[in-house]
């Protein structure tokens, strides 16, 4: 059961982050970010009474506010990576460095990962200088995006993140979500507020930045459930599966191709979530 939860998540955050970098391209992604926040923080807030639960202790608060601010800039970084950048190159970028995250400290919490699982993370290293390599706008390929590096950044928040949810626990039933998103969204919402950004979205991209918003909090829950009753490092590896519905969505709604070294560093990176995963 944490398996095809943490898959089932990997759905969800795929849809999620394709929603959120469409909403990112048609409004500015700081606002297109804090409206989606604040409407997953409507949604868990809607859901906390069904889930009754004793609120968490100071520890768990802790892990709950750190994972809100490793989320908020994870999550900001991609859209705005998804925004300037190409989808088939950022969703996997981001996934392959948030899987080495949890995987590592999982290793240090004490499981120890077999030696596929190790040969796995440097393949996804490989793999990101792969999947990173593309023409640039004058037709010289090798060039690097600048998406790349806010891949990057995201990866290793968003790795940090899938950690301390799961450091919060489970045993508080949503509360650790709900404290991480009202933190993430009050954290943004400044950072908008200082940088002069309107936090005001077009008419016609609201439902998009809305659905964003409440798919992600799904995701969220959905991992939450799984990584509190199944190892860290094979939860958060199976759930960051989720650029395989994110490519899907940009190939079917946006029709974006990708070149041969691209395509190989895709399959590189499948193939070294599979070795995690095995190991």
């Amino acid at each position: 059961m944490p398996l095809l939860l943490a898959l089932l998540s990997a759905v969800f955050y795929g849809t999620a982050d394709f929603l959120g970098g469409v909403a990112a391209r048609r409004a500015t992604a700081l606002a297109a970010t804090v409206v989606a926040q604040a409407a997953g923080l409507v949604v868990v807030a809607i859901a906390l009474p069904l889930f009754p639960a004793a609120p968490p202790g100071a520890q768990g608060v802790l892990w709950s506010v750190a994972a809100g601010l490793t989320s908020g800039l994870g999550v900001a970084l991609l859209y705005y990576g998804l925004a300037v950048g190409r989808v088939s190159v950022v969703a996997p970028v981001t996934a392959v460095c948030a899987i080495a995250i949890p995987v590592l400290v999982a290793a240090a919490l004490g499981e120890r990962p077999g030696s596929f699982a190790v040969l796995g993370i440097a393949v996804a290293i490989a793999s990101v200088a792969l999947i990173s390599r593309q023409a640039d706008r004058g037709g010289a390929k090798g060039g690097r995006d600048r998406s790349v590096a806010i891949a990057l950044c995201s990866g290793a928040a968003l790795g940090a993140f899938l950690v301390c949810l799961a450091r919060a626990g489970t045993a508080s039933g949503l509360w650790p979500l709900a404290i991480a998103r009202a933190t993430s969204t009050v954290v943004l919402a400044a950072a908008a507020l200082l940088a002069r950004v309107p936090v005001v979205v077009p008419r016609r991209v609201l439902p998009v930045a809305l659905a964003c918003g409440a798919v992600d909090i799904v995701a969220n829950a959905l991992y939450l459930v799984a990584v509190g009753r199944g190892p860290l490092g094979l939860v958060a590896t199976l759930a960051s599966l989720y650029p395989a519905s994110t490519l899907l969505l940009a190939r079917l709604v946006l029709g974006e191709r990708m070149r041969r070294v691209q395509s190989f560093g895709l399959v590189c990176a499948a193939a070294a979530i599979v070795l995690i995963t095995s190991g």
